[in-house]
Order: structure tokens, then C-alpha cells, then sequence
């Protein structure tokens, strides 16, 4: 998992020169990122919108491990990601009786863990991928949650116009903005606040910039703290960068979203 030295903070990984220096130090990943880059030039033919285009790159990760297809690359790696961000909001009050929406639910990596703690019926996950939400009915199986009644539902957008007015104590969403286009996160801003209850928030994680904002392929997407401060604050939205979460092992930063006031 990347560090966020000052470094990795400041490198733009779409530069070549970036490209050419990581190419050196990492000869062994140079021909899966030319297999990457193939995919991501086919794909963006066949699908001009964004959700269609990462619906498919999910697709095809997913075929071949729906564990490597949410960005673990071991087992056990997987398992203490989930772990992690449960534990996180463990740390902030989460309560049993509070109802979560989990936005990129993926195959439940984080999911198995609020649905077996939540009370029956108070987990609803979302997903723009048909392909990890059949894995996320296996996991759900394994793990002999069906008694929970948890939700597990498909996605085109996130305009969230599907759920009711302040219904979510906590919405999250983990390695989602991450690989989100700036329109695409605007749109989740725009309508989060209508479903959160009131002293509710959302949390999200993303990939920290601090020099300029770029992309890779059309994958992995790198946002400054204060572009994504200002987006919320366009829709009445007070958000903050959580400075907690930069203690755990994990490569990407968290701000919290709460109504203005809260």
C-alpha cells in the first residue's frame, strides 16, 4: 500500500517522466500496465460515459478475482481493509442501531462486517457493477448474514433518487472517488445531504494530490483536499479532512461531509 510521503503527494502519475522513472524502479509491473493501457484504450471506445466504462473494467477485474477487482491483492489483505474501515467507525460511534449506506459496496469487503454488527434491515450497499454484486451475494453467503436482510442494490448514477429523504446515520464510501471524474463526485454532493439524517455524515475516501490534479488512464483519479471542500460547500455541505485516518495503513486520505452547521 503506497505511503503518503511528501513525495507521492506531489507526483503527477500521468507526467512520462513519472511514467519512465516508476518504469525503472518496477521493470515487473511495466507489461500488466501495457495490458492495463490496452484495455483502457479499448474500453473508452465501446463506452464514451464513465459508470458504463468503469462498469466494464469491473467486469473484466472481476472475472478474474472479485477480491483483486476492490483493490486487495491478497486474501488477508482484503480481510484487513474491511476491518479497518469498520474499526474506524466503530472508533466514531457507530451504533447498531444507526442505518449505513454503503456507496461502491463492492463484494462486501467492509460490508460483511456493518451488516453482521448492524441491526436486521439497516445496511443498504449500492454498486454501479452487476459483476460484484453477484460476488457480494456469495460473500454475504459465506458469512451466513442473510438473517440480517441487508440490501444490496445496482446503480447507473448516483443521484440517489431511489432512497428516502433522511434515512442514513453514515453514508460511505471507500475507493469510490477515487476512481470518480469530477462530475461524477459532484453528482453524489448534489444529493448525499437529502438522505442523510440529521447530525449524519459521510465519509469518502480519495486519492490526495498536493501538486496538480490529474488521472491515470481513466482509472485512478487525483484530487487537491480543497477542490473537494469547495465542491461540498456548493451544496450546502460542511466537510473536513479526517487527520485520524491518516495514522492507518492505507494509501488514500477521508473527509467527512456533514450538513452546514452540524
Amino acid at each position: 500500500m503506497p505511503t503518503k510521503t511528501p513525495a507521492s503527494l506531489s507526483a503527477n502519475r500521468a507526467a512520462i517522466s513519472h511514467r519512465l522513472g516508476y518504469a525503472l524502479r518496477h521493470p515487473e509491473r511495466v507489461g500488466p500496465h501495457l495490458l492495463r493501457s490496452a484495455r483502457d484504450s479499448w474500453l473508452r471506445l465501446k463506452h464514451r460515459d464513465h459508470v458504463s466504462y468503469y462498469r466494464a473494467v469491473m467486469a473484466s477485474d472481476a472475472a478474474r478475482s472479485p477480491q483483486a477487482a476492490v483493490g486487495s491483492r491478497s486474501h488477508e489483505r482484503w480481510l484487513a481493509l474491511g476491518r479497518m474501515q469498520f474499526d474506524y467507525l466503530l472508533e466514531h460511534g457507530l451504533r447498531a442501531d444507526q442505518r449505513v449506506l454503503d456507496i461502491g459496496c463492492g463484494n462486501l469487503r467492509a460490508g460483511h462486517h456493518f451488516i453482521a454488527y448492524l441491526e436486521p434491515g439497516h445496511y443498504y450497499g449500492v454498486d454501479i457493477s452487476p459483476d460484484i454484486l453477484v460476488a457480494a451475494k456469495q460473500t454475504l453467503t459465506e458469512y451466513g448474514l442473510q438473517g440480517k436482510l441487508p440490501y444490496l442494490t445496482l446503480t447507473q448514477d448516483l443521484r440517489l433518487d431511489f432512497l428516502p429523504d433522511g434515512h442514513f446515520d453514515v453514508v460511505h464510501a471507500h475507493s469510490v472517488f477515487s476512481h470518480s471524474p469530477l462530475g461524477v463526485i459532484d453528482e453524489c454532493l448534489a444529493n448525499v445531504g437529502r438522505v442523510l439524517a440529521p447530525g449524519g455524515f459521510f465519509d469518502f475516501t480519495f486519492d490526495r494530490t498536493e501538486g496538480v490534479e490529474h488521472q491515470v488512464l481513466r482509472e485512478d483519479f487525483y484530487y487537491r483536499t480543497e477542490t473537494l471542500v469547495r465542491l461540498a460547500a456548493r451544496h450546502g455541505l460542511a466537510a473536513r479532512f479526517m487527520d485520524d485516518w491518516e495514522a492507518r495503513p492505507h494509501g488514500q486520505s477521508k473527509i467527512r461531509v456533514t450538513a452546514s452547521g452540524v
